[in-house]
């Protein structure tokens, strides 16, 4: 559990495991767990997975994905995603980040459900592969029947801040149900303004800044600002 308690929550994206080192220090709640940012993040080798929950007293949530590109994987992919969720619920991971649609950009409720209960007791977060599908009302229903604890989408847009009014419906009608967590070039100039609008209470930030892939920690000191403490 994290240290400290606060009202809103702050997830950052880290892509190595000093990343995740730098965002407990400097405030996260919980970090998402990736690798290769240019990809849109998969799964961190079973090496950095062990030594990141070593090193990281806070949450950590690691993605799923076998590789970059569309959400629509092989037998072969979901074998290999079944065998990752095995080794972080054996290895004391918090909870698990994924998500498979079919062939028409719709949850695939049969694999997401094997995937579901292979998790347990770990929770899973569905990721923006959400904001592949046509209908997201759908879609949404769909995850909280399936049992997702959590939906990290941009509203369907290229960012968070595209997607502010739909995130804010979103929020409204399923937010007592499943928790969504705005995501998608969130950054500390943005945030204030999502909060205001939106009423979520979970955001999600890689917390960079140019064009590198290094976290950079002012940035998620300024996040934690404007998200706040109680």
């Amino acid at each position: 559990m994290p240290k400290a308690y606060y009202k809103n929550c702050l997830e950052i994206a880290c892509f190595s495991v000093e990343a995740g080192v730098i965002a407990e220090k400097y405030g996260a709640d919980r970090i998402e767990f990736c690798a290769d940012y240019e990809a849109g993040g998969i799964t961190p080798n079973y090496e950095d997975i062990v030594r990141a929950r070593e090193l990281i007293k806070i949450p950590i949530h690691v993605i799923i994905r076998p590789r970059g590109g569309n959400f629509t994987n092989t037998a072969e992919e979901i074998e290999i995603m079944k065998n990752d969720i095995l080794f972080c619920k054996m290895n004391g991971i918090d909870a698990v980040v994924f998500g498979v649609l079919n062939s028409f950009n719709k949850i695939d409720l049969v694999i997401n459900k094997e995937l579901l209960e292979l998790a347990k007791p770990m929770s899973a977060t569905f990721h923006r592969a959400i904001d592949e599908c046509e209908n997201l009302n759908t879609a949404i229903s769909d995850l909280i029947n399936l049992g997702f604890k959590r939906v990290l989408t941009s509203g369907g847009k290229k960012n968070a801040t595209e997607g502010i009014n739909e995130l804010k419906v979103l929020n409204e009608k399923f937010g007592t149900e499943i928790i969504i967590i705005p995501g998608g070039g969130i950054r500390s100039s943005t945030i204030e303004n999502l909060m205001q609008e939106t009423g979520c209470i979970d955001y999600h930030s890689a917390a960079i800044t140019d064009s590198s892939d290094s976290i950079d920690f002012k940035e998620i000191q300024r996040l934690r600002e404007k998200i706040g403490q109680v």
